[in-house]
């Protein structure tokens, strides 16, 4: 053959390459990046809509409706989801495959654009991200203290903590979670409202008058020129107190007599409370393009420099570190990998007899796995769990040419050969068929690389390393094994092995011979009865399929894992408040303290944007501390959870598909009502399955509203139209942002006008608010 003749003709060549080879792999290895899992694109758009205030219906039928239709004339689209939530829509376009998003992007701006004018004008602006599966937090981070106050400790998550993290190279997101915002709030009494006849309007108006700072022009000589701004901010809570609202005569009515002026912070939508005591959450996303594992180590180090700039009190911990859980898992199937080619190794040598031919074979396993690497880092793969799952699975074909070739080689070298005689005809006498064999892998792994949709965007690095190894460890078994066969190999047939471990082994290959008669004998019986071996196939076939069709076997996308946490979803009933959410979220969280594998839970009310739902995360101890799996640990405290009462808790033991339920099944239909009878019907027959738990909706019920009707006349005769009392009572109960004022520490902060708090808890509040004057 050309390249066993080349190779033996040009061994300096030969060694370069190969070195050439190995070293290009090691840099591609230590310049890929390193992830769970694949990176997967699926060709899906968010198009997210805010409408505060709005309940679910008003957003269905005000926004979804009409938006949807629009979408409809877009050309590759699949599928069009749509959710409408309190104060939020959401709408999930997925598109063919081959549909350029940034195309599509612009087109759902355009259909969006097209009924802009159709749509509430409190709507705010839709904004569109392209749906990420690896978007997922790598990192949430606890801060805690009892000895500074929750707003110092928000203050110091944000101004601080995230500021920094957000340095770090690969980190696009930093989220808090549970913080209190800073701001000047302007907190309306209605009751002194209606004495000094002063509407929610004009408290509007004179903010805005009166709380300005703009440029004006400027001041020109003949050889200077000078900027003039106007400096009309309000500063301090004084201030705001002593705007002027109305004047009647010679009276004046100030903000601060018709108001509270509180410099605080917002009102709470969400809670972080680390086992049970609240605390700032930070959850930190990296960037599509980073590694895992060095995003996180960046994070610690940053973390771990900023600890001395924190206050006496304040404690820092680290609930979640996917970097933690990639490296653990990726050197688990490395040191699978390593033992595997170990044991090939060996395995080699005790059939072999010999050091050097061992040594021969065994340089295709290196060679071709670094190789390997530098066609995943061509390809802009990842280092994962997949890339490295091709390459256990490859390990012990890898090594297979190298074997086939020097047995060959040897069987030359015995019948009196000399070395490069026998490495030349003994590697051109099975070229052939160690092709044919080797082609026939890569005619069944090519296939894979290039599947259609998301199992193909999966399964495309797995395909390519299991091709590239298996052509590189070709390249060597007719490059390096002939070459150095030619001029390092045995002299076999000259003496017989004298070590005690070269005698052992030519003792077991005798016996391993005697062994091998009887195979012989089982394939002369085979060869005999075509009948019989053609039914055994066939049933060995029609088993493997009945036992699929027949669910004997289980069946997922991805295998079941314990990567050291545990989620619980808590979802109360519609309309209750943040503050019953928190209860209801703190006992789920309190029982999973009580298990002996869990070392703190993290629990964070109020996710989504909804105060009536919540997440707990709880983390366990390693598994080489506890004798139970986290499938063992969520059974046993679901049935602990199962006794509580007054909300849904969901326990998923398994968090690597984001946390989602491994089965969702979706309804349509154009009658909401009709369809959640089916659903709770069929809910119902779902939870008799064996092995079903934890079955729920996606969805809840409407939330409890107050209707307020307007008596149009008698609002004609008092001028006042409906656009006056949807602004005063938007204002009035949702609160609104009136621009903003610089804090004593020079940060710009938001100022909002709303009701005081004891003036918006009953219907009652809602007769009694002034509108206009």
């Amino acid at each position: 053959m050309f390249l066993s003749e080349f190779s033996i003709k040009r061994p300096v060549v030969t060694v370069v390459i190969t070195l050439a080879l190995m070293v290009f792999g090691w840099f591609a290895l230590k310049d890929l990046k390193t992830n769970q899992t694949p990176d997967v694109q699926p060709p899906v758009l968010l198009v997210s809509i805010p409408y505060p205030g709005a309940s679910p219906e008003t957003v269905e039928r005000e926004v979804l409706n009409r938006i949807e239709d629009s979408l409809a004339s877009i050309s590759g689209i699949r599928d069009i989801r749509s959710y409408a939530r309190d104060s939020f829509a959401t709408i999930v376009v997925i598109f063919e495959f081959d549909k350029n998003l940034i195309e599509a992007a612009q087109e759902i701006r355009d259909a969006i654009a097209t009924v802009r004018d159709k749509l509430p004008t409190e709507m705010k602006e839709p904004y569109l991200r392209r749906l990420d599966p690896t978007a997922q937090p790598v990192m949430n981070i606890a801060l805690s203290s009892t000895e500074v106050s929750a707003t110092e400790l928000s203050r110091l998550a944000e101004d601080v903590i995230a500021r920094e993290l957000r340095t770090v190279p690969g980190v696009a997101q930093v989220e808090l979670n549970g913080e209190q915002i800073r701001e000047m709030t302007v907190l309306l009494r209605s009751a002194a409202m209606r004495e000094a006849n002063v509407s929610v309007a004009e408290v509007l108006n004179a903010l805005r008058a009166q709380n300005l700072a703009a440029p004006v022009g400027r001041v020109e000589s003949d050889l200077a020129e000078q900027s003039i701004r106007l400096l009309g901010r309000l500063q301090d809570v004084r201030d705001f107190e002593s705007v002027i609202v109305k004047t009647r005569g010679d009276a004046a009515v100030r903000l601060g007599q018709i108001a509270r002026i509180e410099d605080g912070h917002a009102e709470q939508r969400s809670f972080s409370l680390l086992n049970g005591e609240p605390s700032v959450g930070l959850q930190v996303t990296k960037s599509r393009e980073a590694s895992t594992v060095s995003v996180t180590d960046e994070l610690l180090a940053q973390i771990d420099a900023l600890k001395p700039r924190l206050p006496a009190g304040v404690a820092v911990k680290i609930v979640f570190n996917e970097g933690q859980f990639v490296r653990s898992s990726l050197n688990n199937v490395i040191e699978a990998l390593t033992l595997g080619a170990g044991l090939t190794i060996l395995t080699v040598f005790i059939f072999l007899n010999s050091w050097r031919s061992t040594v021969i074979t065994a340089l295709a396993l290196p060679t071709s796995v670094l190789a390997a690497f530098i066609a995943v880092w061509v390809s802009g793969f990842t280092l994962n769990f997949m890339t490295l799952l091709g390459l256990s699975l490859a390990i012990g074909v890898l090594i297979d040419d190298a074997i086939v070739v020097r047995e060959n080689i040897v069987r030359h070298m015995e019948m009196g050969k000399d070395a490069i005689t026998a490495s030349r005809e003994g590697t051109a006498e099975i070229g052939l068929a160690v092709m044919a064999t080797t082609f026939a892998i890569i005619a069944v792994f090519i296939p894979v690389a290039f599947m259609d949709g998301m199992s193909g965007q999966w399964f495309k690095p797995f395909g390519l390393t299991v091709a590239t190894s298996v052509l590189v460890s070709l390249f060597i078994s007719f490059s390096l094994d002939p070459m150095l066969s030619a001029y390092w190999g045995d002299n076999h047939g000259a003496q017989p092995h004298t070590s005690r471990i070269g005698k052992t082994l030519e003792r077991f290959n005798r016996w391993f011979d005697r062994q091998a008669e009887g195979y012989s004998r089982v394939i002369d019986w085979a060869l005999h009865h075509r009948l019989s071996m053609w039914g055994l196939a066939l049933g060995a076939l029609l088993g493997a399929f009945v036992m699929i069709a027949t669910q004997s076997v289980g069946s997922s996308f991805l295998p079941d894992s314990d990567n050291g946490g545990m989620q619980i979803e808590v979802t109360a009933p519609a309309g209750s408040s943040l503050a019953y959410t928190r209860i209801k979220a703190e006992q789920a969280a309190a029982m999973a303290r009580e298990l002996p594998e869990v070392n703190y839970t993290q629990t964070t009310v109020g996710t989504d944007g909804n105060v009536s739902k919540a997440e707990i995360y709880i983390d366990l101890v390693d598994q080489d501390q506890r004798d139970r799996r986290a499938k063992e640990i969520a059974a046993e405290l679901r049935a602990s959870i199962s006794t509580l009462i007054g909300a849904e808790f969901n326990v998923t033991d398994d968090l690597n598909n984001g946390g989602q339920k491994p089965l969702q099944i979706q309804f349509r239909g154009p009658d909401s009502r009709k369809l959640t009878e089916l659903v709770t019907a069929f809910m119902l027959q779902l939870r008799q399955v064996p092995g079903a738990v934890d079955v729920g909706l996606s969805t809840q019920e409407a939330k409890p509203e107050l209707q307020v009707n307007i008596d149009r006349g008698l609002a004609s005769s008092l001028g006042i139209s409906m656009s006056d009392a949807a602004t005063a009572l938007r204002v009035a109960f949702a609160g609104v942002e009136i621009g903003d004022w610089v804090d004593p520490t020079g940060e710009t902060r938001n100022v909002s006008v709303r009701l005081a708090p004891e003036d918006r808890v009953a219907a009652e509040d809602l007769e009694t608010l002034p509108i206009i004057t």
